[in-house]
């Protein structure tokens, strides 16, 4: 989900920062008031960069990354997994793609809004975990995903031709046949948990909605 650098002017980059920094503010009190999202914010953005370094290729105008969107969102949840794309991201940038953090801004609402997109109109609503429910998240999530690369590409100063776009687009259909599959292996690992020994500790560490999915809520 990588935008080439270069390819966006200063005032777009400026936009992109005010709007990446409006979502989180606006989900910051939602993260300050409970201490147990703070663990799990690290856990969602460990999660996240390390999935990213593992994997990823250059695919026409952006970055084919291994991003683990889904699992993350629904072991942690909405706000943890959100914070983590924007730590992950940055410090992927830090460590080791430097020349990233022009385009933090923009690779953070690449991830971020079809996360919000996804929770307002399907997780939110989510009672059980299928493979049909999670192919409809991960559809969902990166179609919006390459939406947003497709929207950055429109906006740039370079003309970028449809077929492109429309590669990234097709390399998505890879992630959205594999990482179901890294989904539900979570979920059946967590329906066999037993509540007792440790619950404290998952209690602190997993979203309330993933473990009341899994049999394992109090």
């Amino acid at each position: 989900m990588h935008i080439e650098i270069g390819i966006l002017s200063p005032d777009k980059l400026a936009y992109a920062a005010a709007g990446a920094a409006t979502l989180l503010v606006a989900h910051a009190p939602a993260l300050l008031r409970r201490p147990a999202l703070w663990l799990r914010t690290a856990l969602a953005g460990l999660f996240f960069s390390v999935l990213m370094q593992l994997w990823h290729v250059p695919v026409g105008p952006s970055e084919l990354h291994l991003i683990g969107a889904m699992p993350i969102y629904l072991l942690f949840g909405l706000v943890p997994t959100l914070f983590g794309f924007g730590a992950g991201l940055l410090l992927q940038a830090l460590l080791f793609e430097p020349q990233d953090m022009a385009h933090l801004a923009i690779n953070f609402l690449s991830l971020g809004v079809p996360l919000l997109a996804v929770h307002h109109l399907l997780g939110r609503r989510l009672q059980r975990l299928t493979v049909a429910n999670v192919l409809k998240l991960d559809a969902m999530y990166y179609g919006g995903v390459t939406a947003m690369v497709g929207f950055w590409l429109a906006i740039s100063n370079l003309a970028t031709p449809l077929a492109g776009w429309a590669g990234f687009a097709a390399s998505y259909l890879l992630l959205v046949a594999v990482e179901p599959l890294v989904t539900v292996g979570l979920v059946v690992l967590g329906g066999r948990l037993q509540p007792g020994r440790g619950s404290a500790l998952l209690a602190l560490a997993l979203d309330e909605g993933w473990r009341r999915r899994a049999g394992l809520a109090a």
